[in-house]
């Protein structure tokens, strides 16, 4: 059918294709159609594997062997052919495809009876299988061939097609695996025996390989204890930085699989690897430590090569290998890499070969780390010391390039990075520990250019020694980070909120450094449990986050201890026995139901489902039969601004409070998470647990009347969004004080990581969503639009990480890029521009747009796994005009502002309705005090009167003094303000209320 557009966009799980070095022998198959008819629905597809002739065979002791067929399913094998009465099996387990097995069918054919395969062999000796599949599946369905064995490459194509007919074949996409078993090394890790230790010059490992004419195909498989680059020929491999990454080395270790074909040559080549200290050995966490996965860098290398004749060569780490010190003196992450272009390679020395187990060996989920952007200078400036002080105009996470003319021998270059300045200078207090400082020693050179690779830093200025007039063109900031593809996108009508937006955005890349670290520039830098479970939502939706997210959950569960803890921080370096902190160690549940429900990637729950239960039967352990998990260590509603600076643990929330609302959300979320696989004993299980701990609470911590045990916002929010009040009086009563104490703030935001994801939501659903908006739009500080009115680039930790005077935060602990409080982003795309999975991997997307009078348009696209969806609003004249589009394979669920309701399928789609905000909100004839605050016009010309008049400081104050008397008439506000006259200044403010609430007041 031709206007059904061929399948495009194929993934394997969830790598884009092509795919080189792939770990798993029976990917999932996702693909997109970019049109077709109104009418159209999937109801079959056709996937055609193409497979090579049999592996060549190797050179003497070289030999590579394969992976035994079907390793790493834990399903049984696809048989590859099935009998006349048998069908085949679906694939394996952890598949994205809820519904009844899929069943397969003759070649070309529409059957949905008995499956069948065709397969033909042409010349050259591939074989080709097509297997036809009658399902509406298009996202992680099963692989239905055969597992693939190591080294293995297919070329996969697919068509898709309804009752009436199919589309035309999809462009073929290649997938590779690597090596699948232990088995299938012959490396062995080397590490330097006389050079290499802590403190000495990073080494360089050598081995070289002879090679007869007519390379075929080269590939290299290489890992590290260490950060390792390599150059094969004097090129350099690939474009990974960083690399093998970081994960929880005793456990799971990454190697990468790289194409090296065109490197190879006729003759010898010569591989060399420089290691580097990175996350193994260098220093780690804020306590001074450093080689806490061991103190020796070692390598793992394999390069394979076959040639024209036939044979493979193989060239792996072994003993014949050696080393020799290079012209990197020192290297961190955190203190900076020393670079001393003046020495030459030393001289040619052993290398041991150690005994570490292939068994930890992991191929990557998601992508790895690159240069992402590359940002010029936009000022060079001289600093009041007389400091030479470089601004990049973006807080980015990276290092600086510089360009040297006319150095001389032995001519020190340096540069020291931070976020900010302090009174004009280096703003580095908040790096505490970390020197982030890289130096050069130069050799006589006309031109040299100077950039690290084995460190990154947290930095939007530089300073820069040892180059005189430094120009901005010589001069550039390499911005690095995962490299993950962008999908998710949000613009709206006020330019304060597009930028904030931006920070988010921001803040994301530069703590997506193959670990989702808190912060990227001081000596810390960790994979904090607590943030990225928050921000979880909005990771999903701005980029694609699910391998890099897959892979840190396999860490995560390879790190629970065997109690069910979860380490404050994966991978974990902090090493306490049965750590248990609410929202922290909950990401253990939180973060696979996200991924589960922006993917559709139930094979994700199946795996994680043990971790998530052992955390849960942890934490319901400690709430012991009571169900109240209370006492011991809790981080809380961590960084409420109402705590000390220096006290960040002291927030207004019971952690008690919040503790047990976590454990009621996470399992209830165990619960649904064993529904969606299938699961019902464990579903049940965990659904009576989550009833009990509810009721417990509600028991507790919750009045008749619905005001919750320390009267927070925090808590408050968490009641309400976690379904923690069980009447719809206390849930009624619950949100109208909710709604009086972000009043009583002046509108502003008084909750810590833990309460700032739900504020917004929790505001919306108690019918208070212009209260979400006074929030979500305050420029006071506390508030998400202070740091940009700052000048801020990324998200803050603090929310006053920068005072208003233009000091730094006095606490110890203050960054000035950490994604955590930009959560709130996720409201933004699924409330105000109102684009949200309605069902996992937004197979149905859910379009509830909540505008508002202080936005006149907003806007969300999201790259779902079917498409490109996207809904756009627009105020204008009276009228709201509303445009949704729905990519192939999914469905809308519209709901109309004015309460209608539209479900439609894909393709572009808009309506025309009254503007719920046309005009001026009025006040009443008669207000209280409350409804004159929520009157901004008003509230606003009050707050300016009361501040001329010296009754209060600002608008946080005046709101305070008044929160007690919100149901009095508004007549009595002046009174209210001045504590009945014993604050000076009512007549002033009581003459300017009687003016605006006077019916021919313009007010």
């Amino acid at each position: 059918m031709p206007d059904i557009s061929p399948p495009a966009a194929l993934r394997f799980d969830h790598h884009p294709a092509p795919v080189l070095g792939l770990g798993n022998p029976t990917p999932r198959l996702s693909w997109q159609v970019s049109s077709a008819p109104a009418t159209y629905t999937q109801t079959r597809y056709e996937i055609e594997i193409t497979r090579p002739a049999a592996p060549a065979s190797t050179n003497s002791g070289a030999a590579a062997q394969p992976a035994a067929e079907g390793r790493g399913n834990s399903g049984p094998a696809a048989p590859a052919s099935t009998n006349s009465g048998a069908a085949a099996q679906p694939a394996a387990e952890g598949s994205g495809n809820s519904g009844p097995a899929a069943q397969l069918g003759a070649e070309g054919s529409a059957d949905s009876g008995p499956a069948a395969q065709a397969s033909s062999a042409p010349a050259g000796g591939a074989a080709t299988e097509v297997f036809t599949v009658v399902s509406g599946e298009q996202v992680l369905v099963p692989w239905p061939g055969a597992p693939l064995v190591s080294r293995e490459a297919a070329s996969v194509r697919v068509r898709v097609g309804d009752d009436d007919g199919w589309s035309d074949w999809s462009e073929a996409a290649t997938v590779e695996t690597g090596l699948l078993d232990a088995a299938d090394w012959s490396a062995r890790f080397v590490a330097a025996r006389e050079i290499g230790a802590w403190g000495s010059p990073s080494p360089i490992l050598t081995g070289t390989v002879e090679l007869p004419a007519g390379v075929v195909k080269g590939r290299l498989y290489a890992t590290a204890h260490g950060l390792y680059e390599a150059t094969l020929n004097g090129t350099r491999v690939g474009d990974e930085q960083l690399a093998p990454g970081w994960t929880a080395y005793q456990h799971r270790l990454r190697y990468q699989s790289h194409d090296v074909t065109a490197l190879l040559a006729e003759g010898v080549n010569r591989l060399e690897v420089q290691l580097g200290n990175g996350w193994f050995r260098g220093y780690l966490g804020f306590r001074n430590q450093h080689s806490l996965y061991g103190d020796r860098l070692a390598l793992l290398a394999q390069l394979e090569v076959e040639t024209a004749d036939g044979r493979v060569h193989t060239l792996a780490t072994d003993g014949s290998w050696t080393a020799r010190e290079g012209t990197t003196t020192s290297d961190d992450l955190y203190n900076g890499q020393h670079i001393d272009l003046r020495r030459e390679l030393g001289p040619q020395s052993p290398v041991d070969v150690l005994d570490a187990d292939l068994g930890r060996l992991v191929a990557p989920d998601g992508p790895p780390v690159r240069v992402t952007d590359v940002l010029p200078a936009v000022a060079v400036t001289t600093s009041p010391s007389g400091r030479t002080l470089v601004d990049f105009g973006q807080n980015v996470v990276g290092w600086v390039r510089l360009t040297v003319r006319g150095a001389q021998q032995g001519q020190p270059v340096t540069v020291r990075h931070a976020e900010v300045l302090e009174d004009g200078e280096l703003g580095v207090r908040p790096l505490r520990e970390a020197k982030a400082t890289d130096e050069w020693i130069l050799s006589d050179d006309d031109e040299v250019v100077l950039e690290p690779g084995l460190t990154f830093h947290g930095f939007r200025y530089a300073e820069v020694t040892g180059v005189d007039n430094l120009e901005t063109a010589d001069i550039e900031a390499v911005v690095v980070g995962s490299d993950l593809r962008r999908t998710g996108w949000f613009e709206s009508s006020h330019e304060l909120l597009n930028r904030f937006h931006e920070n988010v955005v921001w803040g994301m890349r530069g703590n997506f450094v193959d670990v989702p670290t808190d912060c990227p520039q001081r000596d810390e830098r960790l994979g904090w449990t607590g943030d990225i479970q928050v921000f979880s939502p909005t990771a999903s939706f701005l980029f694609d986050s699910a391998g890099f997210l897959t892979n840190w959950l396999a860490d995560l569960a390879a790190e629970q201890q065997k109690d069910g803890s979860v380490p404050h921080v994966v991978p974990d370096v902090i090493r306490q026995t049965g750590p248990a902190a609410a929202a922290w160690g909950d990401a253990a549940a939180i973060v696979p139901w996200v991924v589960y429900q922006r993917t559709g990637d139930a094979g994700l729950l199946e795996r994680q489902l043990p971790s998530m239960r052992a955390w849960v039967d942890r934490i319901a352990g400690l709430a012991g039969a009571g169900r109240l998990w209370a006492g011991g260590f809790q981080f809380g509603d961590w960084l409420d601004p109402a705590a000390p600076p220096e006290d960040p643990f002291r927030a207004k929330a019971d952690p008690d409070v919040v503790a047990t609302a976590h454990l009621a959300r996470s399992a209830e979320i165990v619960a649904r998470a064993a529904r969606a696989i299938g699961d019902d004993d464990v579903a049940r299980e965990y659904g009576e647990l989550a009833e009990q701990v509810r009721a417990a609470f509600a028991r507790e911590y919750v009045t008749a009347g619905g005001r919750v045990l320390s009267d927070a916002t925090t808590t408050y929010a968490l009641a309400l969004q976690w379904a923690l009040l069980p009447t719809p009086e206390q849930r009624k009563h619950a949100g109208e004080r909710l709604a009086d104490l972000v009043r009583a703030s002046g509108f502003r935001i008084s909750t810590g990581f833990v309460g700032t994801p739900l504020m917004t939501d929790a505001l919306t659903d108690a019918g208070q969503p212009e209260l979400a908006y006074r929030l979500l739009l305050q420029t006071g500080v506390p508030s998400w639009l202070y740091p940009v009115t700052m000048g801020a680039t990324t998200i803050w930790e603090r929310w006053d990480s920068m005072l208003p005077d233009g000091s730094i935060n006095p606490g110890q602990m203050t960054s000035f890029n950490h994604y955590a409080l930009g959560a709130v982003a996720d409201w933004l795309h699924r409330r105000v521009a109102g684009l949200a999975p309605g069902e996992p991997g937004y197979r149905r997307i859910d379009v509830r747009p909540q505008p508002d009078r202080q936005l006149t348009r907003a806007a969300a696209k999201h790259l779902t796994p079917y498409g490109e969806a996207s809904v756009s609003w627009q105020r204008d004249g009276g009228e709201l005009r509303l445009e949704v589009v729905v990519p192939v394979g999914a469905t809308a669920s519209v709901h109309l502002p004015g309460g209608e309701k539209e479900d439609v399928r894909h393709g572009t789609h808009a309506w025309v309705v009254e503007d719920p905000y046309a005009g001026e909100a009025a006040l009443p004839a008669e207000p209280t005090i409350r409804q004159l605050m929520d009157h901004a016009p008003t509230w606003d010309k009050l707050v300016a009167t009361a501040r001329e008049a010296g009754v209060v400081d600002g608008e946080a104050a005046l709101a305070d003094s008044v929160q007690r008397y919100l149901d009095a008439p508004a007549t009595e506000f002046a009174d209210a303000a001045t504590a009945h006259g014993f604050i000076p200044g009512g007549d002033q403010l009581a003459a300017r209320l009687t003016a605006l609430l006077s019916p021919s007041s313009d007010k």
